[in-house]
């Protein structure tokens, strides 16, 4: 099963609405005109045609419903088209994506495909898509949204400092001490009503740009370094200039 397949069902009894709708709209002026001059004769003639483009429209509406309501949507999300689907159009779009079946990660979002439900979510979003075309082209135009977003890698890496700082105070750390990039993400949006503006996806999509940046020096002269971890839950995964996928998990911010 693929939606492409009925898309196509679906293009000409569209055009054939279309063409109708567009075909009344300009009888009805017509219309208006004949009945203000009196113009019996082409009053009549207008409204027939009319009638009949109505009835080409109810006859194309029908063929829409039917073909739509032949459609098995629970089944599509449910035998793995859809998905399969979608991840050969990331492909073709050369869209980055990794996970399986029912949560994909297609940086810097989380997609989840509710098979049950036949919704789609974007991160905490729901979407009403059936189009595997669609919901690609929807996330790789939010990727390049925020890839065009003005960015300066010195005021978050100060930002990033502040955060660390804090966090030592907070942790009873030493300085220079290794401290996780998910910890200074709730000192960055300490409240929840901050993170529905500012969630981690996008704090990992800012640490990508910093990451790529090569900068490794604050303003006021502070060095950082990223660390890993054996532990991947507490790593931030991101890819770097060409593509490739990194992980994430310490910062450490000291002076030389």
């Amino acid at each position: 099963m693929n939606y492409e397949d009925l898309y196509q069902t679906l293009q000409p009894h569209e055009k054939s609405v279309k063409d109708c709708i567009s075909s009344l709209q300009r009888l009805f002026k017509a219309v208006l005109r004949e009945t203000e001059s009196g113009d019996v004769k082409s009053l009549v003639r207008d409204l027939n045609a009319m009638e009949e483009a109505a009835a080409v429209i109810t006859s194309s509406l029908k063929d829409l419903a039917g073909a739509v309501d032949d459609f098995d949507a629970k089944t599509y999300f449910e035998n793995g088209d859809f998905a399969e689907q979608m991840l050969a159009v990331c492909e073709e779009k050369g869209v980055d994506v990794r996970g399986e079946f029912p949560v994909y990660e297609m940086f810097p979002y989380r997609v989840k495909l509710d098979a049950e439900n036949q919704d789609v979510y974007l991160d905490r979003k729901k979407l009403q898509c059936m189009r595997p075309q669609s919901l690609v082209d929807t996330i790789q135009s939010s990727q390049e949204k925020l890839n065009k977003a003005s960015f300066n890698e010195l005021t978050f890496a100060n930002e990033l400092s502040d955060a660390y700082d804090l966090a030592l105070l907070k942790q009873k750390r030493q300085p220079g001490t290794d401290i996780y990039l998910t910890s200074l993400y709730k000192f960055l949006a300490p409240m929840s009503r901050f993170r529905k503006d500012y969630s981690q996806k996008s704090f990992a999509f800012d640490l990508a740009r910093l990451y790529i940046s090569g900068i490794d020096e604050t303003k006021a002269g502070k060095k950082f370094q990223f660390g890993p971890t054996r532990d991947q839950n507490k790593s931030i995964r991101i890819l770097d200039r060409n593509g490739n996928e990194q992980f994430l998990a310490t910062i450490r911010f000291y002076e030389e």
